[in-house]
């Protein structure tokens, strides 16, 4: 690999650390591990090519385009939690990987069937990503931090909204969401 090719990759995987919390491939390899899957049947239940799937690893490629697959992902990761604290059983999360790979994506605000707590509210984190993969769904990070900038004289707590959830790591946005609960 080339200066130029290592460079994009390396704003590959910051961009991708900005977007979802993490660079993809060490994402990607915490749920191959934590599932038992291969990354063909990763790629499958995602929804992606397999050689999608490798390109978003490498650094290749950054941003997810679809959000329907942003949304299995997170599916996918409170799956692997739900599976590391024992409250799921491998054979009940290879069902649910079978419902997650036909799920069309949807909001976590509307659809909670197992997107949620005890108390049967969405979890924070859940909500956090929910909002982070809106906003990073329709600007990168970059417009983002710019409209922030922009706000940020008249409305400095809508420029605030936006850098968290649009361009900060998912515990920053848990901590802000929390802080203005009531």
């Amino acid at each position: 690999m080339d200066a130029a090719q290592q460079e994009a990759t390396a704003r590959a995987r910051e961009l991708q650390r900005n977007w979802y919390g993490e660079p993809l491939g060490a994402l990607f390899r915490k749920l191959i591990d934590d599932l038992g899957l291969n990354q063909a049947r990763l790629a499958a239940v995602l929804g992606l090519s397999a050689p999608m799937l490798s390109q978003l690893m490498s650094g290749q490629r950054a941003k997810i385009g679809n959000p329907a697959v942003v949304q299995r992902v997170q599916l996918l990761q409170e799956l692997a939690a739900q599976v590391a604290d024992g409250s799921v059983s491998a054979a009940e999360a290879t069902e649910r990987m079978d419902e997650i790979r036909k799920s069309q994506g949807g909001s976590v605000l509307s659809n909670t069937t197992h997107t949620t707590s005890g108390s049967g509210a969405p979890t924070v984190k859940r909500v956090v990503r929910e909002i982070q993969s809106l906003l990073r769904s329709v600007a990168a990070a970059g417009d983002i931090i710019d409209a922030a900038d922009t706000l940020a004289v008249s409305h400095p707590e809508l420029a605030e909204f936006l850098r968290v959830y649009g361009a900060g790591r998912t515990s920053d946005a848990v901590a802000h969401y929390q802080s203005h609960q009531s």
